[in-house]
């Protein structure tokens, strides 16, 4: 049973913008936090940004002022704008959620190829 749906990955040029979606099915449960993570080839998974319900957003250094977090809690969607994209933006994105007497769950992930 899929969960969480991710969509908006692909291949963009650096400074580019994309805009990451994830959709979580009403099945999941209540939920507490949404974001999304990443992971680099050789690389070990990275926080990038979290939504909590109540609207309070934070995010990885590496990516303030350039990355933009929102949700639609009607929708139970989270949305991720990309803005002055880097290389070494590339990545897997991974939504996460943060359910209520679960724990995490996690989406099966969308790529994001920057290219110089």
């Amino acid at each position: 049973q899929v969960q969480l749906v991710e969509s908006g990955g692909g291949l963009v040029q650096a400074g580019g913008s994309l805009r990451l979606s994830c959709v979580a099915s009403r099945s999941i449960g209540r939920i507490n936090a949404m974001g999304w993570y990443r992971q680099a080839p050789g690389k070990q998974r990275e926080f990038v940004a979290q939504l909590t319900s109540g609207g309070s957003a934070t995010y990885a250094d590496s990516v303030k002022g350039r990355f933009t977090i929102s949700g639609d809690n009607a929708k139970n969607t989270v949305y991720l704008a990309m803005d002055k994209l880097k290389p070494e933006d590339t990545a897997v994105y991974y939504c996460n959620a943060d359910v209520l007497a679960v724990g995490e769950v996690l989406g099966q992930g969308t790529l994001v190829t920057v290219s110089s």
